[in-house]
């Protein structure tokens, strides 16, 4: 874990050299979703291999480029593209970003993701704002030594999706003229989807929607302090009864399409920060 903190530190000292101003909110977007940020005002680009320590993305359609700019006059530090345990990363590097925007004093956290819904009531290309979520991919990057100055040993998870940026998220879309939906997000391994058997599990556990990303990410960013909004594109509708073959090419379209509405809901949440 020393050299774990060490390396963020060093991360962040890195960034802190390059950045105009201190970074008030930090956002991760998830699958076909980096043009959800193009609204950002950016004054700092630097690809993810430039960045000591950092990880790089092997996932199609992340950027793997980190942006700096402003947002409705909010400083922001973006992440396009994001890093998963099915790509072989450890828990620790999947949240490495979270832990250098921490030590970098974001306290407003939003992630990003694209999702399959669970919910028959939900269809393609809907936004579904996370109220709570359900870890099912064996593992927590809290596992291990905890870093006493980084957060509790036990973190209390009640709240661990802010409900008064929830709300937010909710009037930023309807003053953009679009409806949102609410509810709970699986995070599983992956990269394998979600067989008809697992579907009806998800579904009889309370599942709205489920990916492989985004519980990490919260996690760590609740033990840091910070408050956490989860966005989820609903990509393609799971049905157990009349299963149908999902490509990723769609997946990304779907997600593609749906960014501009993710800007707006982004553009209307930093408007409404304190």
């Amino acid at each position: 874990m020393e050299e774990y903190g060490a390396a963020v530190m060093e991360t962040a000292d890195f960034l802190r050299d390059h950045l105009v101003v201190v970074p008030e909110v930090g956002v991760l977007t998830g699958t076909g979703l980096s043009a959800s940020m193009d609204s950002l005002g950016a004054d700092l680009a630097l690809d993810y291999s430039k960045i000591p320590n950092f990880p790089v993305s092997t996932v199609e359609s992340h950027r793997g480029r980190l942006v700096s700019g402003f947002l409705n006059g909010r400083s922001v530090l973006a992440m396009q593209g994001r890093f998963h345990l099915y790509e072989g990363y450890s828990p620790l590097e999947v949240t490495f970003p979270v832990r250098v925007m921490q030590a970098l004093g974001v306290t407003c956290l939003v992630v990003t993701n694209a999702a399959g819904g669970i919910n028959l009531d939900f269809s393609e290309g809907d936004i579904m704002v996370i109220r709570d979520h359900i870890n099912l991919t064996g593992t927590n990057p809290l596992a291990g030594p905890n870093k006493e100055d980084w957060g509790d040993r036990f973190p209390d998870m009640a709240h661990a999706y802010d409900a008064g940026l929830v709300e937010s998220a909710k009037s930023a879309a309807q003053r953009a003229g679009f409806a949102v939906r609410t509810g709970v997000y699986a995070g599983l391994l992956g990269p394998s989807l979600e067989t008809p058997a697992e579907t009806r599990f998800l579904k009889m556990a309370g599942c709205d929607a489920v990916g492989f990303s985004t519980v990490m990410e919260n996690i760590a960013g609740v033990h840091a302090g910070m408050k956490v909004l989860g966005l989820s594109v609903i990509t393609n509708i799971n049905d157990p009864d009349a299963p149908e073959k999902v490509s990723v090419e769609a997946v990304i379209k779907t997600a593609e399409n749906a960014a501009p509405k993710l800007d707006a809901i982004l553009r209307g949440i930093v408007e409404q920060l304190p």
